[in-house]
Parts: C-alpha cells; sequence; structure tokens
C-alpha cells in the first residue's frame, strides 16, 4: 500500500490551491485524484543485500526470479503412509466371567451385543480373540485401560497388543 502525504495530495491536486480550498473540493474528486496518483507510483525495490547500491524502480515488465517461468518448481502430493495396525488382543481365564468380558467389549470397543458375544465365545474357545485393531498409540492405550479396569473388578482378564498384518 503506498502512502501519500498530504503535501503530495496538495500539490497533485493543484499547485494554485490552498490548504483550506482543498478541504472545500468535493470528496469523490480527491478520491480520484488519490487513486491516479496511486496507479502512477511505482514500488521502489531495494536489495537488502547490498544497502550501499541505489534502489531501482519497478517496472511492469520486470520478471523477478520468483516470478520466470524458469524459477516455477511442481510440488507433488506428499506421501502419507499409514500407520502400523495393532491388535487389541484379549486372552481366555478361568475366572473372569463372559458377562464382563462382553461389557467391555461393548464400553471400549463399542461392539453391538451380538459381536461381542461372537468374540467373547471366540475367546473362551480358542483361548485369545481380536477385540479391535488400531494404530498402535490406541491399541496401547485400550489395552492398558481394559487391563486396569479388569484388575480394579478383581478379574485377571489380560489384554495385549500384537503387530496386525491385515488389511
Amino acid at each position: 500500500m503506498t502512502l501519500i502525504s498530504s503535501c503530495a495530495l496538495y500539490h497533485a491536486l493543484s499547485p494554485a490551491l490552498t490548504t483550506s480550498s482543498i478541504l472545500n473540493l468535493p470528496y469523490n474528486y480527491i478520491l480520484i485524484m488519490m487513486k491516479k496518483m496511486i496507479s502512477q507510483a511505482t514500488p521502489t525495490v531495494a536489495d537488502w543485500h547490498f544497502p550501499n547500491m541505489p534502489a531501482h524502480r519497478a517496472q511492469d515488465g520486470d520478471t523477478d526470479g520468483e516470478t520466470s517461468p524458469q524459477a516455477d518448481v511442481l510440488v507433488a502430493e506428499p506421501e502419507v503412509a499409514k500407520p502400523p495396525m495393532y491388535a487389541v488382543v484379549m486372552y481366555n481365564d478361568n475366572y473372569t466371567p463372559m458377562e464382563f468380558v462382553v461389557y467391555i467389549l461393548q464400553s471400549e470397543f463399542r461392539h453391538s451385543m451380538d459381536s461381542a458375544v461372537e468374540i467373547m465365545l471366540t475367546i473362551h474357545n480358542s483361548s485369545k480373540g481380536i477385540a479391535g485393531i488400531y494404530p498402535k498409540d490406541i491399541a496401547e492405550t485400550k489395552a492398558k485401560k481394559v487391563n486396569s479396569l479388569a484388575h480394579r473388578e478383581g478379574y485377571p482378564l489380560l489384554t495385549q497388543i500384537e503387530p496386525h498384518q491385515g488389511e
């Protein structure tokens, strides 16, 4: 943005005008003259690398290295890799009630009643079952939360995470 001093505005409007007569000019006339002054002004470009060199005026035809076609660079979209996934595995024991395992599967892993019962039966029959598959930090958090909840209720339910190679 170019700043115009009142002195420059005074000389642009008319050298014969006095300050009081400029103030009496119509507002639109002053705006038109200011727009003309701004459009005629060319920005001064100084190179801060060489403070002793004289500044030159930027022209419409000037091209910087930033705007020339030779300096254009194509930027590729960043490749975002999917995080490694881990399975939260629950192990069967002879002391934790099946109802508690179903409750954990519903409350912590957001399974429906049917899928929670199915996973609980898999854990019971196969000695272990996958409660969910998550990125490592989420899987660790869920496993610790389930272990602490089971311990607080007095059950030896064990939940661990394992790397998952599916999907």
